[in-house]
Order: structure tokens, then C-alpha cells, then sequence
């Protein structure tokens, strides 16, 4: 049944909603497919909801095709599973938690391997029921600090996750790789660009980890490639290759000095180079510096807890790659209130002889992979106005560990081949991951081998955004006037726009969406009677449908136009060939 413009639920907007920055949100509201019921919280409209099914078709076609079956779970979901796993805190403010009626604690699903794996271990108990895929699509809650962005930052979306069990890694493996290999043709099948990047697991815990990132320069993920070796990795995922460490004989002692107003790495440099200059001529550079920042994590179960982070000073801590190393904790700033509870720190002057410190001001203290055994520093005194020079990693300090949390730059050195990196946007639409046995292992799922003894059973997650893919597709399709389908997800193959009022128009209109639909295409026709054509054409370009067939002026002559949306091409075409040349434009 055709959709018909003057009775279809729809409003399209001239101008862009106040409170959205990016292109897909401006013109998903503006052609009528989302609204907005809060922050964060959107309602699909017919139109959009017929895009979103269209790329949940696709999805369920590659999953199926790989022999994984679906079912599918309650949103609303018991405290208990969560607990065991300890994603009941994990998770902190984040979860959406409630109670119910009998002071039950209840929570809104935010991803559900929990309940995978119950229901797995409730119904299997031998290897040979193995190996097994199962799949669901459904709605996901999490309580965005700050969403954004329209559907593409939600605090409520839709999520294809499915999940792979196992007798040992091997089987592991395999399955990783079927589901690699589906992805890659369902992002083929959804048309944008993407690429395939190195991931941290994060909170979902697991080894390997692989992130599908629709290419977008606006896009909240940055990654880095290598050209020379195709190394590509999302910066949180990315590691430093540390330099070898040096030798510890015959280094000059660390030595004070006086470093006036010299609270900046800036300023430190020009004051080292005006007053302390380096004994080979070199000039001092921020990199000679050791910049020691501190911040609070603050751990889901509340407890606050000071880092300290040593690196390079020619280096900022990238508040991404620090958060995905510290997870499931929050990062916040170290403000004054404590640095007054912690009066060995000389705000400014901070060096690695104020941290570590045993009792009750001990600061952990993690070191930038750069920072090894034999490397010589620049650093504060902890005196206000004083710097060490020549201060030694592994002779005259020591850190608690390493942590990768430094900004990663273009031209850094490739982790793989050391060529250098450059770096880009996208967003991240799909995530794979090797969770191995935790989920397994806290929910006791366990199999007989053939041996007769019980196994741990070994899993994969996997994840792809289905109503965030709406958006990506229209991040990456549109121009100035609107929406640019691709095909495979458009709302309909054809739009058929009546730009004239008299009843024979109308008529013969009528007739083609018929013929349309009897050839098996799906037809929106712009009957409305009190819309002029100039917005009618504004609306149909606004709307994207990639084929529009205008019914006009021309069916006196006997012809109709077809243009096509994404090149702007326009062609007549006879009447009595229209049938025909729209199926084959659409087939095309």
C-alpha cells in the first residue's frame, strides 16, 4: 500500500530544530522521521521507523546467514544477574535502576550478557550442544550524563547484540570470525564508508576487541592508521612503543634550581634555556620535561581516590584514553579543596618525590609508556618556584605502573611498523569483542567435555547500533537540500510527486503508483491537494527517497520526469515506457 503524503503522519520543518549540532539530527527532524520527547529520548515516526526496519532487515539476514538464531529478552530486568557479575556497580550512574511494587531492585537493560548467559546455562550442558550464536534486537537503556547529537547519543536505542558460546578458544576464534565476516557485509550492504580499528574492551571485559567507525569528520571517536602497514586503532586502544632503556652509569646527579614564575610548561622551557642551558648545545624542549597531572577516580561504589600521571611535557592527558585505562571509575578534576588535603603537592611544581608516598597521602602514580629506566627529566621540586634537573627514571624514581593516557599525535610512531600515524573521526557503529569466561565464570556456566568433566564455557559478544545507523547513514548522505537514501535503507524505492492540480494529473499519478506497486516497488506519492509544487520538490528533496518521479506539465506531452536524487540527473521519459524505466532506474 502506497504511502500517501496527504494522509501520511507527517510535518516537514524549513529550519533546523534549535537544539541540534549535527547534520543527521537537523535533517532526520526536519524531513519528519524522528521527534524529540526529551532529552536524549526521540519518537520514530512513520517514515523513520520504516528506515530503521529496513536496516534491522538487512542485520537479520547476515546473522541468519551465519546459522545464529534469535530470541529476544524483557528490557526490564532483575538486580541479581547484574550483581553477580558486578556490573550492578560497575556500571555506577549509568544504569537506569528502579524498585518495584515489593521493594525488588529492578533496572532497564543497558546490554544483556547476563542474561544470555543464564538462559544458555539453564538449557545447555554438554559440549555437544556446542558451538551456539544467539541474537536479539532490542531496545537498550543508559542514563547519558550528556546525550547528544540526536539519535546517535541516546539515552534509550535500539541494539542488535549477539553473543557466541564455545567449548574452548579455538571455537573461539571461529566464531569471532564469522561474525567479523557478517559485519563487514553488513556495513557493506548499509552504504557509508567505514573501517575496521583496534578497540579497548572496556566495562565488558575480554581480550580482543575490534571496532566497525563509519568515517565522519564530526564524529566523537578518534582513530589513528598506519599508511605504510594498514595498523588502524582507536586512540583509546592505542599502545606507545616505549623507548629501549638506557644504561644508568655516568648520568650527572639530579640537581635543584631556582625556576620563578615558572608554573607552565612554556614558561619552565624559556627559563631552563635563559638560565640552566644543556650541556650538548641542545635547546630544552617541552618533550625534556616531566609533567606530573593529578586527577580524582571516582570508583562506582562512591570511594574517591587521587592519581597522579607522569608523562612527557610536551604531552596533554587525553581525557578519553585516560577514561577507557581507569574503567569502570569516572575521572574528575583535582581541584583546590584537595590539594588542600594533600599539602606535599605544590600546585605547579608537582614531582614524582611528593607521590607514592606511604600512609595517608600516598598518591598512585603511573608513568607515560616513554618514561623508562635511564630517561632524564625536567621536574617539579614540590617548592614552589623549583625545578629538579637531571632527575633519572629507575635511579631517582620509580612509578606504581604504566598507564596509556597521553594525547596521541599525527605523526607518532606506528605501534607495528613505526611509520607515522595520522589521524581521523568516526563513528562507532559496530564492536566485537572475545569476551572469553567472565560471564561464564561469575554465572557458573559450565558444560561437560567429552571427557566427562566440566568445562567453562568460552564466549563473544557482539554489537551492532541499529537505530544509531539511521543516523550514520544520513551523516554521511546528504547534501544541501536534505536526506540522500541509499537504496538498501530509503523508506520507500520511489517518490512520486503530483505537481499540478487538475484531476487528470492526479488520476494518471494514481495509476502509476499502482503499476509501481504491482512491479513490487514501494511508492510514496505526494497527492496533497494544497501544497504547491515548489514545496512539494523541496519536501521530496528534504525526504531523500533516492528516485523521484515527477507527474507535471509534461503528461500533456505524454511524458513524465524521473530524477535521480543522489546525482541530480533528470530524464523524461515516455509515458508508456515509465513503468518500465522506473523499475529499471530502481534496479539500477
Amino acid at each position: 500500500m502506497a504511502l500517501r503524503m496527504s494522509t501520511l503522519f507527517l510535518r516537514t520543518l524549513r529550519e533546523n530544530p534549535a537544539d541540534a549540532e549535527v547534520p543527521s539530527h537537523q535533517l532526520l527532524v526536519r524531513a519528519g522521521y524522528i521527534r524529540r520527547a526529551s532529552p536524549g529520548i526521540y519518537t520514530w515516526l512513520p517514515l523513520g521507523l520504516r528506515v530503521m526496519r529496513n536496516v534491522e532487515t538487512i542485520v537479520r539476514e547476515e546473522m541468519d546467514a551465519i546459522g545464529a538464531q534469535e530470541l529476544l529478552f524483557p528490557a526490564l530486568l532483575p538486580r541479581e544477574p547484574y550483581e553477580a557479575s558486578g556490573r550492578w556497580t560497575d556500571y555506577g550512574d549509568n544504569l537506569f535502576r528502579l524498585t518495584d511494587r515489593k521493594g525488588a531492585d529492578m533496572l532497564l537493560g543497558p546490554t544483556h550478557e547476563e542474561m544470555f548467559t543464564l538462559t544458555v546455562k539453564d538449557l545447555y550442558s554438554s559440549y555437544k550442544d556446542l558451538p551456539l550464536a544467539i541474537y536479539q534486537i532490542q531496545t537498550k537503556y543508559r542514563d547519558e550524563a550528556r546525550p547528544r547529537a540526536g539519535i546517535l547519543r541516546g539515552r534509550e536505542f535500539i541494539m542488535k547484540d549477539s553473543y557466541s558460546f564455545d567449548i574452548d578458544a579455538a571455537g573461539l576464534d571461529r566464531s569471532y570470525q564469522l561474525h567479523r565476516e557478517a559485519y563487514v557485509k553488513i556495513f557493506d550492504r548499509l552504504g557509508f564508508d567505514y573501517v575496521i580499528v583496534q578497540a579497548m574492551s572496556g566495562a565488558m571485559g575480554g581480550s580482543r576487541s575490534e571496532e566497525f567507525l563509519a568515517t565522519a569528520t564530526n564524529g566523537e571517536d578518534t582513530y589513528v592508521r598506519c599508511g605504510q602497514c594498514g595498523y588502524a586503532a582507536n586512540v583509546e586502544a592505542v599502545r606507545v612503543p616505549a623507548p629501549a632503556p638506557a644504561a644508568l652509569d655516568g648520568l650527572p646527579a639530579a640537581h635543584v634550581e631556582d625556576t620563578p614564575d615558572t608554573p607552565t610548561i612554556d614558561t619552565l622551557v624559556a627559563h631552563a634555556n635563559a638560565a640552566v642551558p644543556r650541556a650538548d648545545g641542545r635547546a630544552w624542549t617541552g618533550a625534556d620535561t616531566l609533567k606530573n597531572v593529578v586527577v580524582t577516580l571516582v570508583h562506582p561504589d562512591g570511594t574517591r581516590e587521587p592519581l597522579a600521571i607522569g608523562l612527557p611535557g610536551d604531552r596533554e592527558v587525553d581525557e578519553k584514553r585516560l577514561g577507557a585505562q581507569v574503567e569502570p571509575a569516572r575521572v574528575e578534576a583535582f581541584e583546590e579543596k584537595d590539594f588542600a588535603a594533600y599539602p606535599t603537592l605544590a600546585k605547579g611544581y608537582i614531582g614524582p618525590g611528593a607521590l607514592g608516598l606511604e600512609g595517608t597521602a600516598a598518591i598512585r602514580y603511573l608513568l607515560d609508556p616513554r618514561v623508562v629506566e635511564g630517561t632524564a627529566w625536567i621536574t617539579g621540586a614540590n617548592e614552589p618556584g623549583r625545578h629538579v634537573f637531571d632527575l633519572v627514571a629507575g635511579r631517582d624514581f620509580v612509578g606504581d605502573g604504566v598507564i596509556e593516557a597521553a594525547e596521541v599525535r599525527d605523526g607518532d610512531p606506528c605501534p607495528t611498523c613505526g611509520h607515522g600515524l595520522e589521524s581521523a573521526r568516526g563513528i562507532e557503529m559496530g564492536h566485537i569483542f572475545q569476551l572469553g569466561t567472565k560471564y561464564a565464570e561469575a554465572l557458573g556456566l559450565k558444560v561437560l567435555d567429552e571427557h566427562g568433566k566440566l568445562q567453562t564455557v568460552t564466549m563473544g559478544s557482539y554489537g551492532v547500533g541499529v537505530s544509531r545507523a539511521v543516523a550514520c547513514v544520513a551523516e554521511g548522505n546528504h547534501d544541501e537540500f536534505g536526506l540522500v537514501w541509499p537504496r538498501a535503507i530509503s523508506p520507500a524505492d520511489v517518490h512520486v510527486v503530483v505537481a499540478a492540480k487538475d484531476a487528470a494529473t492526479h488520476a494518471y499519478a494514481d495509476e502509476l503508483t499502482v503499476a509501481l506497486e504491482a512491479a513490487g516497488l514501494e511508492v510514496l506519492l505526494d497527492d496533497r491537494a494544497q501544497a504547491s509544487p515548489g514545496v512539494k520538490f523541496k519536501d521530496a528533496e528534504l525526504i531523500g527517497v533516492p528516485t523521484i518521479v515527477v507527474v507535471g506539465r509534461g503528461l500533456a506531452a505524454g511524458e513524465i520526469e524521473i530524477k535521480d536524487r543522489r546525482s541530480g540527473e533528470r530524464r523524461a521519459v515516455p509515458v508508456a515506457e515509465a513503468v518500465a524505466e522506473i523499475v529499471a532506474e530502481v534496479a539500477g
